[in-house]
């Protein structure tokens, strides 16, 4: 049985938001990834809007798990999704979802990582991922993914590198023990060993957003090549292919750059290719070769 858009009437989601976000330090010690906003929108409000779209809404269908700096998740969530906040350090993306296990209760589950950065042209949020449901066995595992550089690289799956979301049975969520693992060594690897895995082709933009070059990408696309400044911002200065957030002022130049709510960049400042947040934070954004 279906409902709306091919989705499983009995699907729930679990959007994964507990990592600790090394790659993007310093920034993520002030909030964490899943915080981190693309386009002047958290990262964790675009996945949970993403579930929308595909009518997946609300503390019975949406779990969040949190750890890392996990009260300002809680805070940020509110009443829209079940929290389950892990103690100590982080339980990884399997461990996440293993201790979710008494909410999952029995159904399939579609986990999403908090920090990918999707987009399509062509299809609003939710819709644009709804092939990795169509025709669902409900038995099999499947992973939203693009065509890999090398399509024999290390930690692809059938030539495809993964792109955020994975649809599970809860006959492989049943068993997962709580404990630090992985969805790759304790789930994918395991089904795509036993014929058991699909990757369904995500065919437009997509970011981890986990490195600071690749944050800055997906803000830079959200941006649409041009300027895109919160109604509540202040810009006396220069603003090119930059994303300025709600309440910060700008006084300066800046180009491709990322300027964090409530962050200022002074007159006579010139930021290119860099995120401020504050007033003292200016983090570089170089691509890794």
């Amino acid at each position: 049985m279906t409902g709306a858009a091919g989705v499983p009437a009995q699907l729930c989601a679990v959007v994964l938001a507990a990592g600790e976000g090394t790659r993007l330090r310093p920034l993520t010690e002030r909030v964490p990834k899943a915080l981190c906003p693309v386009g002047n929108v958290p990262l964790l409000d675009r996945a949970l809007g993403r579930l929308a779209g595909l009518g997946l809404t609300g503390p019975d269908r949406v779990a969040v798990n949190a750890c890392y700096l996990g009260e300002q998740i809680v805070e940020h969530v509110g009443d829209r999704a079940h929290l389950s906040v892990e103690p100590g350090d982080p339980l990884g993306t399997a461990g996440g979802v293993a201790r979710l296990r008494d909410w999952i209760d029995g159904r399939p589950v579609l986990v999403g990582n908090a920090d990918a950065y999707l987009a399509d042209p062509s299809a609003p949020p939710g819709p644009d991922v709804a092939a990795l449901l169509d025709g669902w066995d409900g038995h099999t595992v499947r992973l939203l993914g693009q065509p890999a550089a090398d399509p024999a690289a290390p930690g692809t799956f059938a030539g495809h590198c993964f792109t955020g979301f994975s649809l599970l049975p809860w006959r492989l969520v049943r068993d997962l023990p709580v404990v630090f693992s992985d969805l790759v060594r304790a789930v994918w690897r395991p089904a795509e060993a036993a014929g058991a895995l699909a990757v369904v082709p995500y065919p437009a933009t997509f970011f981890d957003t986990g490195t600071p070059a690749d944050y800055l990408a997906a803000n830079l696309h959200a941006a649409a090549g041009g300027a895109l400044v919160a109604e509540s911002a202040t810009v006396t200065g220069r603003c090119v292919e930059s994303v300025v957030g709600a309440g910060a002022r700008v006084d300066g130049d800046v180009c491709r750059t990322v300027v964090w709510p409530g962050a200022t960049v002074r007159a006579g400042e010139r930021l290119e290719n860099v995120i401020r947040a504050g007033s003292d934070l200016t983090v570089p954004c170089v691509a890794q070769g």
